[in-house]
């Protein structure tokens, strides 16, 4: 089966600022469901992320894929609930393939609680932890229409070339450069 590298939307793009469409029972055994997590999939490493959501991909459907590790697994979540597990909060640089060239500091729950279902619907329930934490958070995001400079720190914003000759416009205690 021939798998196809699917074009990211870019900032701007409506698509962006939807709520995704849940995925319905039916969807998951449809094969055009199966054979569009296998673009995203194979999407997602084509352009170097570390997850992508449907919706970056001009899909309005609650899933994404993450894989923080090449040694690992890809991980789908679809209709994907996150619970932050107490109140811990952690900063750090993001940046987006639909929002390229770009640099924020964000905010996010440093420990979160996940219900989704994989790409078969089978429930699941995992937590995730720091950066991993921070990843879902902001695939997720996704579905709801919010991207992550929605929730950036206005002053940190750099762009890539920048953030990366002068370092980052905001420096967090304890943290070297990049992510």
């Amino acid at each position: 089966m021939r798998m196809a590298i699917l074009q990211v939307a870019r900032m701007g793009h409506p698509i962006l600022r939807q709520v995704s469409e849940r995925v319905d029972d039916a969807q998951f055994e449809d094969p055009n469901f199966q054979r569009f997590c296998d673009d995203l999939y194979e999407s997602m490493l084509e352009h170097d992320g570390l997850g992508l959501a449907a919706p970056q991909v001009f899909r309005s459907l609650r899933v994404v894929v993450i894989q923080l590790d090449s040694d690992e697994e890809a991980m789908f979540l679809a209709n994907p609930e996150i619970t932050p597990i107490g109140d811990g909060q952690a900063l750090g640089y993001e940046g987006c393939l639909s929002v390229p060239e770009l640099r924020g500091l964000v905010a996010r729950a440093t420990s979160i609680r996940v219900s989704a279902r994989d790409r078969h619907g089978k429930p699941f329930l995992f937590e995730a932890h720091g950066w991993a934490a921070r990843v879902v958070q902001h695939e997720c995001d996704h579905l709801d229409g919010v991207l992550y400079v929605d929730r950036a720190e206005p002053r940190s914003l750099a762009f890539l070339k920048e953030y990366r000759r002068f370092g980052p416009p905001i420096v967090i205690e304890g943290e070297e450069g990049e992510e």
